[in-house]
């Protein structure tokens, strides 16, 4: 299952690797990466349908936000599922993601056993 992960912090990268490091070795996740709104749908056009399972992406992005991101997915490839993450849990952008089609939405710092769970009802 190839899941793309959209944060314009590169360190985000780091974090997730030595997160999943067992899922990937044994190939049940590959791993991509965006550092923008832009750069993920690019990378989402670049085959059809894509490849991307699954992204997970902030919310607050210079450019377009992950709100805005969630939105043209959703209209352009609505089999991809999104979960979104903010470092603010406030009921707005908590109601606009869900509302949007968000399947879930994470608050900083990550629950990474939540997300690994999230993902896990994916594949099966």
């Amino acid at each position: 299952m190839k899941i793309l992960v959209v944060d314009d912090e590169k360190d985000v990268e780091i974090l997730f690797r030595q997160k999943f490091r067992k899922e990937v070795k044994t190939q049940n996740l590959e791993l991509v990466f965006a550092f923008s709104g832009q750069e993920a749908l690019e990378l989402l056009e670049q085959s059809d349908p894509p490849e991307v399972m699954y992204i997970f992406s902030d919310i607050n992005m210079p450019g377009m936000t992950g709100l805005e991101l969630l939105e043209k997915v959703k209209a352009r490839f609505p089999q991809i599922k999104i979960s979104m993450i903010s470092a603010y849990g406030d009921t707005e952008n908590y109601n606009k993601a869900i509302n949007s089609g968000a399947k879930e939405f994470f608050t900083k710092p990550i629950d990474f056993n939540s997300l690994k769970e999230e993902i896990s009802s994916l594949l099966n």
